[in-house]
């Protein structure tokens, strides 16, 4: 599986969101500063965010975003289906002129579903705020590095 550019900017930007949302609302154009991401980009990941109701958005001149629904909540699964559809290996498909259709179960089986698995097993137990914490953990680490 590859994470596609999309998915690692919408999570870029919504583990910023994540810790600066606790003051309130967030601008994009302060998301997008503060990650070097394109604010028009981030727009268009932003839009698929909120169809899937993992952010809101405040409209307005102070307006701004906000996470519906607290960061240990959201799953990665969720974020990466919301921005880029399934993660999931495409199911092995047998055809007619396969001489051993066993092949294709074997392969499904022993590969395709394990790898699945073990995919479900980490993007569903990893949530925002385990990765807000753990950015949050190695980012005081650096700092204090500066001051030694």
């Amino acid at each position: 599986m590859k994470l596609s550019k999309k998915s690692r900017y919408g999570i870029t930007a919504l583990i910023d969101l994540s810790i600066h949302s606790k003051k309130g609302h967030v601008a994009l154009s302060s998301i997008a500063e503060r990650n070097a991401i394109s604010p028009q980009y981030l727009e268009q990941i932003f839009a698929n965010l909120r169809r899937a109701q993992i952010i809101k958005s405040i409209k307005g001149a102070q307006g701004g975003y906000l996470l519906n629904k607290p960061a240990k909540e959201i799953s990665m699964a969720e974020i990466i289906e919301a921005l880029d559809g399934t993660y999931h290996i495409e199911e092995e498909q047998g055809t007619e002129n396969t001489q051993n259709p066993t092949i294709a179960l074997v392969i499904q089986n022993n590969l395709i579903d394990r790898i699945n698995e073990s995919l479900d097993r980490v993007l569903l137990n990893s949530s925002l705020a385990d990765l807000e914490n753990e950015y949050q953990s190695q980012n005081e680490f650096n700092e204090q590095m500066y001051y030694i």
